[in-house]
């Protein structure tokens, strides 16, 4: 019911009548009082409905028509309103006015004809049809608006607004308005109907006006006033409101608000309403170029946009939409104008870059100068329309240029007047620079080195700060130091160079001493370049170290010159000219196509390997040639029985490369012994290019053994050689094969196989090597060497271009050689000439390692290195050899226009005619040179060539048999090559990574196919070379232990044709067995063979034995023969060396010539060997370091000094530098016997350290048992290096590990990885700290101990006595072997990617650690035994050290060979030798 009721009561509806003063102009005024606009306002809220403009003059039509239908009044309809308190109500409004003829300006006439006060007083209006009043543009128009008649024609008012204009009107008098107010207000009181004053228009309102109409309100009772103003929505509705609670006396009174107050809240929310339309704007607008239709419409529907229309209508929303879009023109022309601005100064850099040309020029000038710019038009655009921003241009975003107009801004002109100032201000500052450079370059106190800090106060002024910041003076300053430090290394490095013959003299090795180093320092201490690095010393002395690393070891990476090295360009220059491999196949062909060559290895133990040899070439034609499959090749034979790793029993020579390889055994141990020699022979190549060897070829062969005493079956040897065959992946043959007898090993079938699967695999690896070279080789007659300076101001060119371009040239037949053929007119005959053309550095190897006929040796007049160099060289060149000396100048001789060059011209001038050779100056860059200017040179090289042939064959065998005392006193030991310092191990000596003579087969050695020699030497009765050979053989085969590093390849260069001077009976015609496997040394030596002392004391030579037969006289065919009468040596240990000679001994047949033995030109020309007295002051090596075998006490009565270069103690020369005496004395090696312990450490390092060369102890505390160095070390290998191939074998550089310990010596929180040290580098420091140690880390007591224990045959009973010594180490020993040995053992568990086997490392490190004693023969001979030890406590670690129980040592040391391993693991120590 309650619902019901609610919904049946009707909105209440209230009729208002809205008066006010109304009439003519003369009554009224120009306007009236703002009724209509009152009734507009609350009508029609929306300001787009609101109209200010309601005239009351009137055509009689207009007043005629339906809205007006001649009434004096309007009917503004109806309005439903909620009021204050929630209850909605509708109104009628009715405004009384007077419409005004526009004809007569007076009240139209209507029904009513009563006066307006009156009238507008009427309760009860009618009129029928009437339509509701819009605005002034309706009349006349009213089908255009909406018609809405008035309701049932009539109205009865409810009440009244009395309208009050405040505002000051026009011809209007306020107090007037106020009287006609007055009265109509008394007229208004007489319907006792509600009144309500409004005060209209209080946004234009007089103060005054105010008041007078709230003081009127005041005197009537219950008058309320409202204050309004319809223009501003201010009010309206309270009026209208209050007027309706006065009606309605259920409402409660009405709050009259104050006209600033409401005004206040409408601006708030007129200006709420602003914000949102204009995010709402910014939101949708993003272009300028929108137009309002189209973004009205996208805004019709969002809340922001009608409420804002609503309160202030859609032209001010259309306004603020244009401002924005505007807005954002704006923004866009700004964009496009700093874009232009920025382009600006780049266009003034690429148009006019040059202040002499803009300097006096104004904007306006300038820009006629950019015009005329070729491109202007790159950079500008000139528009037909301007200014440019009021265009279409500004919307061409793809034309970038700028407006040429934009000049003519201000803006413009100021970034041309800032170019102008950039540029005068570049200009100062590069006046600066350059200023600040040339006082850098004057100024005597900037030195190599010198800190900034140190310089500042030297090298700048007031001004330098002024025009730039320090730290372009810094950056200026380091890079000037950057540049003379780099000036002072090159001229420091060329210092060393023109030192080069103090370096030769010295004899430095890998790790030269201190003292040595001192005295380097002290002849060029006082030198100016040496000063200039003063403050750089450490890369003062790395530069040192290297160099010395250079001297010791040189190639073209270590050249001084690299990448520029001589060798490179002549390589380049010769290979150019070589021809192509297919060419000369053709030509081999042409020759022979039948011949092809196979070299076969025999390998076999107890004269298997000779026998075999015999029986093949005895299925051989006369001319050692073999028929397989009908082809005819040439067959030559190395039969092997010693250790491979002796250069006389290597599988591979410089002539020889071996195609294949035949294993003989007969027994257990000669299957062990090819086992181990394969091994060996595999491990000598790894990690070299010519890594052949390791897929070489094998054939096991089984053969029958002669006297079978052993009771060995047969059956268990063709298992064992099965087994064997199957590891190495070889052929194995068994002697179950038909056609062996008795006597022989193998039978012809078997042999053509074997050779016919070696030529499949040679012609599979590419080793056809051509017969014909060979020949071509062999043919040679004479061998020169040219010798070139690296760094020298001339083209290799200018030397070698006219040789090859000469008619003589013949192409070398390989195009790795270094070496040309000559075919020159010299005498009578023509002679085929090898010329070698090679570096300084690369010859010294050449002079003592080859068969030289004579030098030609080139310098260049304006450099004192390159005369330097060639001193250092003449020193140890033996004065029998021809010597070309070649000046090479700028010019022509006359106009030498400097005292450098003529004291270098006339120098080397001096050095020729006091050395007896030829000289000769070449000037550079003119015509080339003929090979006549050395025509004399080369016919003197041909008359010596015999002499220098039999002296060169002396000395090599005089060498190989002699032991340490004469190899030290040889005259040609003097080298830098001839390194006395024991390594560590075998692997630690890494061949010399680039020789010229390295696999050159243009380098003929004795012939290896001894069928053809044996034939020419035995039959020569009277030649004692055999014996000679024979006691080398014999000797190497003895495993005598030679205390030095041997010196290079030996090897004995006799050519077919100059062999026939020895031969004296006729040929019997039958070939002879050769009593050896191989005759001649060629590949360097290998220390670890000498670790084998099974018969270290080799058989004295008898009294007097003949050493080489020489012809005296070739044209009559008398022999020389010089023999050795040295008696016996006390120690058995030698047989005399070349300067023990007593050369009176030489003797001949029928006719005795006294024959002087050569000596080297030092001792011929007072100009060489200036520095030889430094050469005499040292022993061999140095103090520091652990030389090889000791020199046994000898009588001081009985020393002498004996050679003809043999140079006098330096006591008892006269006439020297004191302060030089001083320095030699000191150095001078003292030649009693060293005690044989403690001895000194292998290395020390150039500088005081006080961490490397300590006790253990001093390094070590009970918190950090372990070396800090040591550990950094084996954290950086085990986290980096483990699987590095070689890892502790291939040596670190020399010069890096040594700065590696100067670092950590002064930084011990070094980071390693920071460095970035190589692995190799970090493990050399590593065992260089424990070579350094005073005592090894293995205590001298506890290694003979550790010997004793070895003994024990029981394997269980040798590792726990082991184990107990271990015990008995002092504690910090333990404790860091027990790291060590923990770190190889990890090492070894890498070993196949590493290939470091417990034996390999064990070989590498047991030298290190123990440090034997090697002045006794008891350590000599307990090498191998010591060497055991430590791999047996590497493959046993974890039984050692981790309480476990012994593995089985084939396990354990995984990676070496069956045979091998067992034996290494079982290895008994050899009885020393009675």
């Amino acid at each position: 019911m309650m619902m019901a009721r609610k919904q049946d009561v009707r909105i209440p509806t209230y009729n208002l009548s809205v008066v006010g003063l109304s009439g003519t102009e003369k009554e009224k005024g120009q306007c009236g009082v703002g009724k209509s606009c009152l009734c507009n306002r609350f009508v029609r809220p929306s300001a787009d409905d609101f109209h200010l403009d309601h005239t009351s003059v009137l055509s009689t039509s207009d007043f005629g028509g339906r809205v007006v239908n001649n009434d004096h009044f309007l009917y503004w309809g109806e309005v439903a309103r909620s009021l204050e308190d929630c209850v909605e109500c509708k109104v009628h409004v009715v405004e009384q006015t007077e419409f005004i003829d526009d004809q007569t300006f007076q009240p139209h006439r209507s029904t009513a004809l009563q006066p307006y006060i009156k009238r507008a007083a009427a309760t009860k209006l009618a009129s029928a049809e009437k339509l509701m009043y819009f605005c002034t543009d309706q009349l006349g128009l009213e089908q255009d608006f909406e018609q809405k008649q008035m309701p049932d024609g009539k109205l009865l008012v409810d009440g009244f607004l009395l309208c009050v204009d405040v505002s000051r009107g026009m011809n209007r008098n306020f107090d007037e308005q106020l009287k006609f107010v007055s009265n109509l207000y008394n007229q208004l009181a007489k319907t006792k109907k509600p009144v309500v004053v409004v005060l209209t228009k209080c946004d234009e309102g007089v103060e005054r006006y105010i008041r007078d109409a709230h003081t009127f309100a005041l005197s009537k009772k219950n008058l309320q006033v409202v204050e309004t103003s319809a223009r501003s929505n201010v009010n309206v509705d309270l009026a209208f409101g209050t007027l309706v609670q006065l009606i309605d006396k259920s409402r409660g009174k009405a709050k009259i608000i104050p006209y600033f107050e409401a005004l206040k809240q409408q601006s708030q929310q007129i200006a709420a309403a602003k914000d949102k339309y204009e995010w709402l704007v910014s939101r949708i607008v993003k272009n300028h170029n929108e137009t309002w239709s189209n973004v009205s419409r996208k805004m019709q529907a969002s809340p922001e946009y009608q409420d804002y229309v609503y309160l202030e209508g859609t032209q001010k929303a259309k306004k603020l939409f244009l401002q924005h879009v505007h807005r954002l023109k704006q923004e866009h022309i700004e964009r496009r104008r700093k874009l232009y601005l920025a382009m600006l100064p780049q266009a003034f850099e690429a148009l006019i870059p040059d202040l002499d040309e803009i300097d006096h020029l104004s904007c306006v000038k300038a820009e006629k100068l950019l015009e005329a710019k070729p491109d202007f038009s790159k950079w500008f655009v000139v528009l037909e329309e301007t200014p440019w921003d009021a265009t279409s241009h500004i919307d061409n975003m793809e034309n970038e240029r700028i407006p040429f107009d934009l000049m003519e801004t201000q803006p413009a002109e100021q970034l041309y007047e800032a170019h102008l100032e950039k540029l005068r201000n570049e200009r100062k500052r590069a006046e600066m620079r350059r200023a600040f450079k040339e006082n850098l370059e004057t100024s005597p106190f900037i030195t190599p080195g010198k800190p900034w800090e140190e310089a500042r106060s030297f090298i700048m002024n007031e001004d330098f700060y002024m025009w730039l910041e320090e730290s372009v003076y810094m950056e200026i300053y380091s890079k000037h130091q950057k540049q003379i430090i780099e000036k002072a290394k090159e001229e420091f490095q060329e210092l060393l160079l023109e030192y080069s013959e103090l370096f030769y003299e010295l004899e430095l090795d890998a790790k030269p001493s201190k003292e040595k180093m001192g005295v380097i320092q002290d002849v060029l201490g006082e030198e100016q370049r040496f000063k200039a690095l003063q403050k750089l010393q450490a890369e003062r002395d790395a530069l040192i170290l290297k160099h010395i690393h250079f001297v010791y070891h040189p190639t073209k990476e270590t050249c001084p010159s690299c990448p520029l090295c001589i060798d490179s360009k002549i390589e380049h220059l010769i290979s150019s000219r070589f021809i192509r491999p297919s060419e000369r196949n053709q030509k081999n062909l042409l020759s022979d196509s039948s011949i092809d060559r196979i070299n076969l290895v025999i390998l076999g133990k107890d004269g298997l390997a000779r026998e075999l040899a015999n029986e093949i070439r005895a299925l051989c034609t006369n001319d050692d040639k073999y028929v397989i499959e009908g082809k005819m090749y040439e067959l030559s034979l190395r039969p092997i029985e010693g250790n491979v790793r002796l250069p006389v029993n290597s599988f591979q020579t410089p002539t020889f490369q071996p195609h294949g390889c035949l294993c003989l055994y007969n027994s257990k141990e000669s299957l062990s012994y090819v086992v181990e020699s394969i091994e060996k022979s595999r491990e000598s190549t790894i990690g070299r290019r010519d890594n052949h060897l390791a897929h070489l070829p094998l054939t096991l062969i089984l053969v029958n053994k002669r006297g079978d005493a052993s009771g060995e079956t047969l059956h268990s040897l063709i298992q064992q050689g099965q087994q064997i065959a199957s590891k190495l992946q070889c052929v194995f043959l068994d002697p179950a094969a038909a056609g062996i007898g008795y006597g022989r090993n193998i039978n012809e079938k078997q042999i053509s196989q074997v050779l016919k699967g070696l030529l499949d695999s040679k012609r599979n690896l590419n080793l056809v090597s051509s017969t014909s070279s060979l020949k071509e080789l062999a043919d040679v007659d004479l061998r020169v060497v040219m010798c070139l300076m690296c760094g020298d101001p001339f083209s290799a060119d200018d030397i070698l271009g006219p040789i090859l371009q000469s008619p003589a040239y013949r192409p070398a037949p390989c195009a790795n050689s270094s070496s040309v053929l000559l075919e020159l007119s010299i005498g009578p005959h023509r002679r085929r000439v090898e010329l070698s053309v090679l570096s300084y550095h690369s010859s010294f190897g050449v002079r003592k390692s080859r068969l030289v006929h004579g030098y030609i040796v080139f310098y260049s007049a304006k450099r004192k290195a390159s005369l330097a160099m060639l001193r250092a060289f003449l020193c140890e060149v033996q004065d029998i050899i021809p010597i070309q000396v070649v000046a090479l100048t700028d010019g022509s001789l006359d106009i030498l226009d400097n005292d450098l060059g003529r004291e270098q011209l006339t120098e080397g001038e001096e050095i020729a005619q006091e050395i007896d050779g030829k000289f000769a100056a070449l000037p550079c860059g003119q015509p080339q040179h003929k090979l006549d200017v050395f025509h004399s040179f080369f016919k003197d090289v041909a008359e010596k060539k015999t002499i220098v042939e039999a002296t060169h064959m002396y000395d090599n065998v005089a060498e190989a048999c002699s032991t340490t005392e004469e190899v030290f006193n040889s005259p040609r030991a003097g080298s830098p090559l001839c390194n006395s310092n024991l390594q560590d191990s075998e692997e630690d000596i890494e061949p010399p990574s680039y020789s010229p003579f390295r696999e050159d087969p243009a380098l003929p050695a004795l012939p290896k196919d001894h069928s053809k020699l044996s034939m020419e030497l035995e039959g020569n009765d009277g030649l004692s070379f055999i014996s000679a050979m024979s006691a080398f053989e014999s000797k190497l085969n003895n495993k005598v232990p030679p205390p030095v590093k041997p010196k290079p390849p030996v090897h004995f260069d006799l050519a077919k044709g100059d062999l026939t001077y020895l031969e004296q009976g006729p040929r019997d015609g039958q070939r002879k067995s050769v009593s050896s496997g191989a005759w001649l040394p060629a590949d360097g030596f290998d220390p670890s063979d000498y670790a084998e002392p099974m018969d270290a004391v080799a058989k004295p030579r008898s009294e007097e034995e003949n050493i080489y037969s020489v012809p005296h006289d070739s044209t009559q065919g008398k022999i020389i023969t010089i023999r050795n009468i040295n008696k016996a040596q006390s120690n058995g240990s030698g047989n005399g060396s070349d300067s023990e000679m007593d050369t009176s001994s030489l003797e001949r047949g029928r006719k005795v010539s006294a024959v002087g033995k050569p000596v080297s030109y030092r001792t011929r020309c007072a100009r060489l060997g200036r520095f030889a007295s430094y050469r005499t002051s040292f022993g061999v090596g140095s103090d520091d370091e652990l030389g090889p075998i000791r020199k046994k006490e000898e009588d001081p009565a009985s020393q002498g000094y004996k050679g003809d270069n043999a140079v006098i103690p330096y006591e008892t020369a006269d006439g020297e530098d004191p302060r030089r005496r001083n320095i030699l004395r000191s150095l001078r090696r003292t030649t009693k016997k060293p005690k044989p312990k403690p001895r000194p450490s292998i290395t020390k390092a150039a500088w005081e350290s006080s961490y490397f060369g300590v006790p253990l102890s001093h390094v070590v505390t009970p918190e950090k048992p372990i070396p800090v160095f040591i550990e950094r070390c084996i954290e950086y290998i085990e986290a980096t290096g483990l699987n590095t191939e070689g890892i502790y074998r291939v040596s670190g550089n020399k010069s890096e590990m040594e700065s590696l310990q100067r670092q950590f010596d002064q930084d011990h929180g070094l980071d390693l990885a920071e460095k970035d040290f190589t692995v190799n580098t970090v493990a050399g420091a590593m065992k260089s700290f424990f070579s350094e140690l005073p005592e090894p880390l293995v205590p001298y007591n506890m290694q003979l101990e550790l010997v004793e224990a070895h003994k024990i045959n029981d394997r269980e009973q040798k590792l726990h006595a082991l184990k107990e010594v271990l015990k008995k180490f002092p504690k910090e020993n333990y404790e860091v072997f027990k790291y060590v040995i923990s770190h190889l053992n990890k090492v070894s568990q890498h070993h196949r990617v590493n290939l470091m086997t417990s034996e390999n490392l064990s070989i590498c490190f047991w030298p290190t650690l123990m440090r034997p004693d090697f002045s006794t023969m008891d350590a000599l001979t307990a090498t191998r035994t010591y060497q055991t030890i430590i791999e047996l406590f590497v493959q046993q670690c974890p039984f050692f050290f981790q309480l476990r129980t012994a593995s089985e040592p084939l396990a354990a040391a995984s990676g070496a060979s069956g045979a091998s391993g067992a034996a290494a693991a079982a290895a008994q120590p050899a009885p020393p030798p009675s």
